[in-house]
């Protein structure tokens, strides 16, 4: 409490809910029916309800196909297909075994176009606005059938002594130059990092140029700036050229979207890594854009392709309420958390958390989230404190909203599920008090509470022998009703 007076964040803009695990009766509960923004937390929502429908070894395909024929020299003269269905982690290092595999079908070269076939995602969920006005940040890339790198251009930028900075970018795009005229100079380094961002245009003949321009002081050392850009076509397209250039293929041709045709023949299919560590990303590292590939992926397999939102969370309502969790209040958005219409319970994840950890999908999900000052979001949070390394914690950040959820083994054995969501224009500053609550769980609550309740009756009057007794108050948890869609 002493850390939310210290933020002014006032007790009706939290929402508190501490479970014993395996008891749905809360030792502590605050404003616990009250619906919140939950941020990042509502991806336990997503990954449970992913791991549970689609299983733990769910792997996303991408595969290719071709039309034409093949001469002697392995140039394919026709068109090749890439058709995706969503994997979320379609790195250079995934990407390249189904270049390698297309090649092995015998073709080194491609005089046709190459066409991205992207209809497992409904266009209306393609190319969706920015959460907010910073259109570059990672965070931002929305979802996409064939999503590469996420999207995003890692540059590395190394000043020397010589006056010249070494510019190296990742992932490798055909189409990408760079006009480097940085100068490494003298002085003390400022943060120079966000004026450093490079400005990036496409040009008339096709090219896309990565412009640096500016002085970058020697003391700032290397640093490494995460830029989105481009649609997702024009970023796969350009990443799965520049893998097939660099082995030895040729194109000559065009990219486009279209569909597959029923006459191609089948080259290559890659399939990307299982579900489980999909899922170990996402809440690990809080990974928006793959959360959102996971989400609508979920609505296409349970129901059918194209994917839509409104499949998606259709698919993880009945799921809920089939597991007896009718979760009261939930509204779902696109299953990150990175939205302002997403809204959800602190009861409400306290009873996910009880079913996941209970259910046959407990282990994998319960490894996924960040373990208290060891790794994740939450490595660098209390490293010094004893509930670091027992606490398996999901973080959730916002603009006036910070947010908790997760599993605690307390020092007496016991293991407790807490949820704490706060929204308020002060919850930056509240971070302390979630950290606070984390260690008064590891310390064993029951104990706490039950010191604190007998100190209470020491000093109180009702403690002589003719005073009435007092029941303990019963807290009453709020009628079951059909989530808000």
């Amino acid at each position: 409490m002493l850390g939310l007076q210290r933020a002014h964040v006032p007790l009706s803009n939290i929402s508190v809910v501490v479970e014993k695990v395996g008891d749905r009766t809360p030792i502590l509960a605050l404003n616990a029916g009250q619906p919140m923004m939950p941020a990042s937390t509502m991806k336990l929502v997503t990954t449970f309800a992913g791991l549970s429908i689609l299983g733990p070894d769910y792997r996303w395909k991408t595969t290719a196909y071709a039309d034409g024929s093949i001469d002697a020299n392995g140039i394919l003269h026709g068109n090749l297909y890439i058709q995706g269905t969503g994997d979320p982690k379609l790195v250079p290092e995934e990407l390249i075994d189904l270049v390698q595999k297309i090649h092995k079908a015998g073709i080194s070269g491609i005089d046709g176009a190459l066409v991205l076939d992207k209809r497992f995602f409904d266009p209306s969920t393609r190319d969706l606005p920015p959460f907010d006005d910073d259109a570059t940040a990672p965070y931002n890339v929305g979802p996409d059938p064939l999503l590469y790198a996420f999207k995003s251009l890692s540059f590395s930028l190394t000043p020397s002594a010589d006056g010249s900075v070494a510019i190296d970018v990742l992932p490798a795009l055909a189409q990408l130059q760079i006009d480097n005229h940085l100068h490494a100079t003298r002085g003390p380094c400022r943060g120079e990092g966000t004026a450093l961002a490079p400005a990036v245009n496409a040009q008339a003949d096709g090219t896309v140029t990565a412009s640096f321009d500016g002085d970058y002081p020697l003391h700032c050392g290397p640093r490494t700036i995460n830029v989105a850009v481009l649609d997702h076509s024009a970023f796969f397209a350009g990443g799965f050229l520049a893998l097939w250039q660099q082995s030895g293929g040729t194109f000559k041709g065009t990219t486009r979207e279209g569909a597959v045709p029923l006459d191609a023949r089948l080259v290559a299919t890659h399939q990307g890594p299982v579900l489980s560590d999909i899922v170990r990303d996402i809440n690990k590292f809080s990974n928006n854009t793959m959360a959102r590939n996971l989400f609508l992926t979920i609505g296409a397999v349970a129901g059918k392709p194209p994917a839509t939102t409104q499949k998606s969370i259709a698919a993880i309502t009945s799921f809920l309420h089939r597991s007896g969790l009718p979760m009261e209040y939930l509204t779902l958005d696109n299953g990150s958390g990175l939205s302002r219409d997403e809204h959800v319970t602190a009861l409400a994840l306290a009873d996910l958390l009880q079913a996941a950890n209970a259910s046959p999908v407990a282990q994998v999900f319960v490894e996924s989230l960040p373990i208290a000052g060891v790794d994740g979001t939450m490595r660098n949070r209390l490293t010094t404190q004893p509930v670091g390394g027992n606490a398996h914690i999901k973080t959730g950040t916002l603009r006036d909203v910070r947010a908790i959820a997760g599993y605690v083994a307390s020092a007496d054995g016991s293991s407790y599920v807490v949820v704490s969501l706060i929204n308020d224009p002060h919850s930056e500053a509240a971070r302390a008090a979630h950290d606070a609550l984390l260690e008064w769980v590891y310390q064993g609550p029951a104990a706490a509470l039950a010191q604190s309740q007998a100190e209470a009756a020491a000093t109180s009057p009702d403690t002589a022998d003719d005073a009435p007794r007092r029941k303990p108050r019963k807290i009453l948890r709020p009628r079951a009703a059909h989530p808000a869609h």
